[in-house]
């Protein structure tokens, strides 16, 4: 078995680890330009979350709110974009960082003058829904991720707004995420997770990857139901988010996910999960 921070070779199967809203090691804070370069440059798989703001583009982040992640205030709708990079990011702690809040158009940038490893992969996951979409965000969208588009994965739990923006875009892939909250308490029987997936994967045709919570992944696995066997059967590869914290309990799951050949896991701690999968090895 072959591991390290960006993929863990297991039977004959590659599993990436997706370095979840840009972290390396848990104690990383996210979203920092320097995290998301190295993780590009070294050919990893890397997610950052997109919010809608008030000058019709997007910002690298993931709450609604200015509030948790920044040291603003306020909603991210009502930010304009030149507030939003006025802002500081916060630590893990709430403790301001010295790295400001990027807009998508600046790590574009970024990503345009350090190109990117062959094999590295940047999620954009947009955290809103169709309704945010005019037609002047949809064009910004297209103008910032266009040169660049083919190191990036565009998903989000709304397929018509991914199908929307991706649609503007040349060369883009999409991703589709149908986990929602609550999930596991209407899917019980071998039955539903079969028709959750299938409709899932009717859903999102042109979907390169499906994203699901790995609690939903086992637990259908426990029902006798492989929901990734499904979707490779459909030419799709699967990502089980996210683990949090490395433990006991959470090797356990890995493992299991990895038996059943899940291609990626997103964890906030790709360096910790590798290290501990390694020892397992040992």
């Amino acid at each position: 078995m072959h591991t390290d921070p960006i993929f863990i070779e297991s039977d004959g199967h590659r599993t990436l680890f997706k370095w979840h809203r840009a972290r390396r090691k848990a104690s990383d804070p996210e979203f920092t330009p320097t995290r998301i370069l190295e993780a590009m440059r070294l050919g990893a798989s890397v997610e950052v979350d997109l919010v809608v703001h008030a000058d019709q583009g997007f910002a690298i982040l993931h709450d609604l709110e200015l509030d948790h992640g920044t040291t603003g205030t306020g909603t991210v709708a009502a930010a304009s974009a030149n507030h939003l990079r006025q802002l500081f990011l916060r630590a893990n702690d709430g403790t301001p960082i010295s790295d400001r809040v990027m807009l998508l158009e600046d790590l574009c940038a970024l990503l345009k003058t350090n190109p990117a490893h062959p094999d590295a992969l940047l999620q954009l996951d947009y955290k809103e829904d169709l309704s945010r979409l005019s037609p002047s965000v949809v064009a910004n969208f297209a103008a910032a991720v266009s040169p660049v588009s083919h190191t990036m994965i565009l998903s989000g739990g709304d397929i018509a707004a991914v199908t929307l923006l991706a649609a503007a875009t040349l060369d883009l892939q999409t991703g589709y995420d149908p986990t929602y909250v609550g999930i596991l308490d209407d899917l019980k029987s071998a039955e539903d997770f079969s028709n959750f997936i299938s409709a899932a994967l009717k859903r999102a045709p042109d979907a390169a990857m499906i994203y699901l919570a790995y609690e939903l992944i086992l637990a259908a696995d426990a029902a006798g139901v492989d929901l990734i066997a499904a979707a490779h059967a459909d030419k799709r590869r699967v990502d089980a988010w996210t683990i949090r914290s490395i433990n006991p309990t959470s090797l356990r799951q890995v493992r299991r996910l990895l038996e059943l050949r899940v291609d990626q896991i997103t964890t906030d701690d790709p360096e910790g999960l590798a290290a501990q999968l390694a020892k397992g090895t040992a």
